[in-house]
């Protein structure tokens, strides 16, 4: 049976850094595009450093995070952080491919939306790449809508990435 949980105990973020080097892993997978962009912007010790601060950054009041269980195994997870008063951005939802078609990625987007309406935020921003189409297709359903880059992206990722937002 799917769950999804706010993570509280070193276990959890345990499973989440986890879950977030798969993800990493995975995205590597992809075209030689994202490899790059992968190797360059989040780079093994970069990435290992964002992991570190998992907890500091994505929890309340300024983040929030969540892990995807299917009976106690971890199977996928999301987060978001502020990144401006009002403005949260969500990063990082991620399914593993055992637990794809469980809607375990929409649980957890819809989980992480009612978070930043709890928490008072106005706004979601987040981004994903474009060869992850089944991620596009998802976020357009749940009511983002594509817009412009809002944040500075590096040469290597332009014209790479897709920018959505959602009114709350």
């Amino acid at each position: 049976m799917l769950s999804i949980i706010e993570p509280r105990t070193p276990d959890h973020f345990d499973a989440v850094r986890r879950l977030c080097w798969e993800y990493r892993d995975f995205l590597l997978t992809l075209d030689e595009k994202s490899q790059r962009i992968v190797q360059t912007i989040y780079s093994q010790d970069k990435y290992a450093r964002v992991m570190e601060a998992i907890e500091a950054e994505h929890s309340p009041p300024n983040g929030g995070a969540r892990l995807a269980l299917i009976g106690d195994q971890p199977v996928g997870c999301g987060m978001f952080h502020t990144i401006e008063p009002g403005v949260a951005e969500i990063k990082r939802v991620f399914v593993q491919d055992s637990a794809r078609g469980t809607g375990a990625g929409r649980s957890i987007m819809l989980s992480l939306i009612q978070q930043c309406r709890q928490q008072g935020f106005d706004l979601i921003r987040m981004d994903t790449g474009k060869p992850l189409q089944t991620a596009t297709r998802l976020y357009l359903s749940m009511g983002f809508v594509l817009r412009d880059a809002y944040a500075e992206i590096p040469e290597i990722a332009e014209g790479h990435l897709l920018f959505f937002e959602m009114k709350l």
